[in-house]
């Protein structure tokens, strides 16, 4: 996904003693020429068209020794060092500029009427499109940035001084947050982190010593935190490298003990049987099809497989998109339609399965195929529009198929709701123009007064479907859907303009591959 920031508009404050904005910041007397500054800081350590190297950095000629290579070397880990303090500088600014923020946010929504409890709503949404960050890390940041400025100044003195990195600040915060104001802002002075206190040591040590103060200071709030927490047990996907994922969960830790030591239990067992399998691919197998069912893991779910006809046919070596984790490789994606999943077969190796030809030991599955006919050069998915109020099924599954996640701006969280990107109340139609996957949170954000959302008008025929949010201090966010497998990225028409999504099910009979009619 494309995400373009549109025109900005940036105010610089700090909150006074921890409460209130400097002056400036709401006179808006200095704030132009503080961001011009800012602007002109940051170009000059940019690399342009008349950037040259430090002084000693030219390469010497072949054979020849470095001229003041030892001088060089020094000067540049200095460079390092002071940019590294830089970004830590950095991250104490946008602090202090986010409680800024903030507040102005929620006074404007107290004139408005905003009930209190609802104050503040959007404001981290804000925050995430303006550091180009998802808007899940956006109220973290938020979180972050009012405890620091609030109730950790030593924290942020240390911040400042470049003697912690925003990370470990935020680990300092996080082990923390369960403690009140007053006893947060005495662990603070108490670990006294602008001293110097940390230099040297790494997040373990840091972690440590911020979850011990914090259990001194109130153990029985740190221990009700432990119970609380097993009402946050959850399980997470997330992609990983070569077409593998991590699935992980969240447990108690008697349940996540147990769970581990059955699964080592039943490893060690077939091991010691004379399995060739490894121990952790034993373990990883079992989680799959005790929860499963199968061995394979296909347990009627349907998996959305996109790829060109000539990848599917023809071999091509165009990768495909496999909806809820990214791109995967060809060879895979045919081996997918052709195998059982999760088999050890070479996917190199793999051909498209053959109706009446069933291979020995082979997983049962069958496979369906839909055309979905893109626009030649630009990939744009190809629908008709609906009269009805919601989506239907069909034109959900375009939608699905063609945002691959989360529309908003850097938000890559997977797609919950179907959206009216101009609302039906307003006029909006049912539509693939008009229709937007997002997420839950950012579907409930973009209904937030001051928030708009639209279609770019300049978008001309068969151009990627472009998004654009308006946030309510008028800063314009776009971003394009992403491209189809085999569509080149600087325009050029692909061979053919014919794509295919498969739906894997599993089912007790050979495997057959289909066409529709």
């Amino acid at each position: 996904m494309d995400g373009n920031r549109g025109a900005q508009r940036s105010g610089m404050g700090a909150p006074s003693g921890g409460a209130g904005l400097d002056a400036a910041v709401l006179g808006g007397r200095t704030t132009g020429a503080w961001v011009q500054g800012l602007i002109e800081a940051v170009n000059a350590i940019r690399p342009t068209a008349g950037y040259t190297e430090p002084a000693g950095s030219t390469e010497p000629a072949c054979g020849a020794e470095p001229v003041g290579s030892a001088e060089l070397g020094a000067e540049l880990i200095d460079q390092l060092r002071g940019l590294e303090d830089l970004k830590s500088a950095a991250a104490a600014a946008q602090a202090r500029i986010t409680v800024a923020f903030d507040t102005v946010q929620r006074r404007v929504q107290a004139d408005l009427g905003v009930p209190a409890d609802e104050r503040g709503r959007g404001v981290g949404a804000q925050v995430a499109l303006a550091r180009r960050e998802s808007p899940a890390r956006g109220s973290r940041f938020v979180g972050l940035a009012r405890a620091l400025v609030t109730e950790m100044p030593r924290t942020l003195a240390a911040l400042d001084a470049g003697q912690l990195n925003e990370w470990r600040a935020m680990l300092l915060v996080k082990e923390t947050a369960c403690l009140s104001a007053e006893d947060r802002c005495a662990v603070d002075g108490e670990l006294a982190a602008d001293t110097g206190a940390f230099d040297g040591a790494g997040d373990k040590t840091i972690t440590a010593a911020a979850k011990a103060a914090a259990y001194r200071r109130d153990p029985r709030t740190v221990t009700q935190r432990a119970a609380r927490a097993a009402g946050e047990r959850c399980v997470s996907l997330r992609p990983a490298p070569d077409t593998m994922t991590y699935l992980t969960a969240l447990l108690p830790v008697a349940q996540g003990v147990a769970v581990h030591a059955a699964l080592s239990r039943h490893a060690d067992t077939l091991r010691s049987a004379g399995e060739d399998r490894s121990r952790g691919q034993i373990m990883a197998d079992a989680l799959v099809e005790r929860t499963t069912g199968t061995p394979s893991g296909i347990s009627g779910v349907e998996v959305q497989l996109v790829m060109t006809d000539r990848t599917l046919f023809q071999a091509d070596a165009e990768p495909a998109r496999l909806t809820g984790y990214g791109i995967v490789p060809a060879a895979w994606a045919r081996n997918l339609l052709a195998s059982s999943p999760g088999s050890d077969e070479d996917p190199g190796q793999a051909g498209l399965p053959q109706a009446g030809q069933p291979e020995s030991g082979e997983q049962d599955f069958k496979v369906w195929l839909r055309r979905l006919y893109t626009a030649p050069g630009t990939g744009e998915l190809l629908a008709a529009d609906s009269r009805a109020r919601l989506f239907p099924p069909g034109l959900r599954r375009f939608i699905q198929v063609r945002d691959d996640v989360c529309r908003t701006p850097y938000c890559d969280a997977p797609i919950r709701h179907y959206d009216h990107v101009v609302p039906w109340h307003q006029g909006g139609t049912t539509s693939l123009d008009n229709g937007a996957g997002l997420c839950e949170a950012c579907n409930h954000t973009k209904e937030l007064p001051g928030w708009t959302a639209q279609t770019s008008a300049a978008t001309s025929p068969g151009e990627r479907h472009l998004f654009e949010i308006r946030t309510p201090t008028g800063h314009a966010y776009r971003s394009k859907a992403p491209p189809m497998p085999g569509t080149p990225l600087n325009g050029d028409p692909p061979v053919m303009a014919a794509h295919f999504f498969g739906d894997l099910f599993h089912r007790r009979h050979r495997p057959e591959l289909r066409r529709p009619a």
